[in-house]
């Protein structure tokens, strides 16, 4: 079991990893190993508010199928192990992220202060400019 977050708790049975040949740099390796994770989780699987879902859906980006699958493809390391790990560590990630509820903004108004420390930083600059054209009498 992974635990994502206080209320989310996801099966490690869920996840679905296979290995495909890498692809780059990395001479006969390359060639001869199947060392890049791919891993496929169906989101449907989960329950999380409707909101979660839609943040999931636009953090995920393309990584998310139609069917609300996520493909993660892993390959930033040499091992089956290493990028077995870093596809799950980047699936956390992402449903880590989605499971943040962002905190609304609230409109302010600027202060008196701020309104008087604006109006005489203008009042300065102006005062400069004018007295730049200067005449020049002969």
């Amino acid at each position: 079991m992974l635990r994502i977050s206080r209320d989310l708790v996801i099966d490690e049975d869920d996840i679905e990893i296979g290995f495909v040949r890498a692809s780059g740099p990395g001479g006969q390796n390359v060639n001869k190993l199947s060392t890049a994770a791919q891993l496929r989780f169906d989101t449907r699987k989960l329950t999380i508010p409707e909101d979660a879902t839609i943040r999931l859906a636009r953090i995920a980006g393309q990584r998310m199928t139609k069917d609300g699958v996520i493909v993660i493809h892993a390959q930033r390391f040499r091992t089956q192990e290493r990028n077995r790990q870093d596809a799950i560590d980047r699936l956390v990630e992402i449903l880590t992220e989605a499971m943040i509820r962002p905190t609304p903004r609230r409109a302010t108004k600027p202060t008196f202060g701020s309104k008087q420390r604006r109006l005489d930083g203008k009042k300065r600059r102006s005062d400069v400019k004018a007295g730049r054209g200067g005449r020049f009498d002969d």
